[in-house]
């Protein structure tokens, strides 16, 4: 008989054939919400693999569900949301995203989300689909839906790292100005490569930007690193974009800016209410009514390629871990130390 295979989430057809050539396969079926713990449980008694998204919370209970468990794929390239303790301790191989497979992963494409949300801001794409979706279409004549474009303007960057680097040529193609803040700063040499300006003072970059950019890593002194005084610096004119993590910035005070009209408006891929800090991911009902504002589901990797690629390289690792192999990629090679 085959290896039975329980996949967490729908996922790209390319990895699905990888792993239905070796194993029977099941697929968990809805896309418009998380899998809960209880549902992973009950799956797991039935799978002899499991294989889950970055965020799937993979719990001891999820572990310990079946004896029969042999291992575990995960669609990330580093700290997936499994219990490693209670993996380790059952001796079960833990498979991630193979690096070379899937260079160069997200960055690219969470570039691309990034600028598009802010040409959508600059030309005020939202709201004009909406204004003509309400049959108020006056062509140019109309003064109600004028945008403060792109050439010209000043895009602040708050971290330098992979995304960002991808995203400086796509501002300057655009002719803007990147202005980026970063404790480390980048070598002469390479700030003349890029074509950017580096700032030592956050302050600085929120009052001279007309859109900011949230480009740093999550840790504890980027927590809550946008808040009251950081928005209150920024040109009423002014866009926040956010595709890092949500929790850099204060939700709260983010909401009061937008509605009393401080900043201008807001892009947001990324919110206060996800996982792993939360398995019950929400966007505030605040956010949702306000019509400055863009907002994505967490959006910036999905494109066919990237995803197939990240997806395909797991159902590699899965597939070899069934033939006895050790995939490159494995989390956890520990587990077949000797004794």
């Amino acid at each position: 008989m085959k290896e039975k295979v329980f996949v967490a989430q729908p996922i790209p057809e390319v990895a699905l054939e990888v792993l239905r050539a070796v194993a029977d396969v099941s697929v968990y079926p809805y896309m418009d919400r998380q899998i809960t713990v209880d549902e992973l449980v009950d799956n797991a008694r039935r799978a002899d693999w499991l294989f889950v998204l970055h965020e799937t919370n993979v719990t001891a209970e999820v572990i310990n569900a079946n004896p029969n468990l042999k291992g575990i794929g995960a669609m990330a390239s580093a700290h997936p949301n499994i219990d490693m303790k209670a993996a380790n301790a059952r001796k079960l191989p833990v498979v991630l995203e193979d690096p070379k497979a899937t260079f160069p992963g997200v960055a690219p494409t969470t570039a691309d989300l990034t600028m598009a949300m802010l040409l959508g801001l600059a030309y005020r794409l939202p709201e004009s689909d909406r204004y003509t979706r309400g049959g108020k279409f006056r062509q140019e004549q109309t003064m109600a839906l004028m945008g403060i474009g792109c050439p010209g303007k000043t895009v602040g960057l708050i971290g330098m790292g992979k995304v960002a680097v991808h995203l400086v040529p796509r501002i300057r193609a655009f002719d803007m100005h990147a202005l980026y803040t970063k404790r480390t700063r980048l070598p002469a040499e390479r700030e003349k490569e890029l074509g950017v300006e580096w700032t030592p003072d956050l302050a600085d970059l929120l009052k001279r930007s007309d859109f900011v950019c949230v480009a740093c890593d999550y840790n504890a002194s980027t927590h809550k690193l946008i808040g009251k005084r950081e928005l209150d610096l920024m040109k009423p004119q002014a866009y926040l974009i956010n595709t890092a993590r949500g929790r850099i910035v204060d939700e709260p005070e983010l909401i009061r800016a937008l509605q009393e009209k401080r900043i201008a408006g807001a892009g947001l891929d990324v919110y206060w209410n996800e996982p792993p800090l939360t398995q019950d991911p929400f966007v505030p009902e605040e956010l949702r009514k306000l019509d400055n504002v863009i907002l994505a589901p967490h959006n910036g990797g999905a494109t066919w390629d990237v995803r197939g690629r990240k997806a395909k390289s797991v159902a590699q690792g899965l597939v070899q871990l069934m033939k006895g192999e050790r995939p490159a990629a494995l989390l956890n090679p520990e587990i077949y130390a000797k004794g």
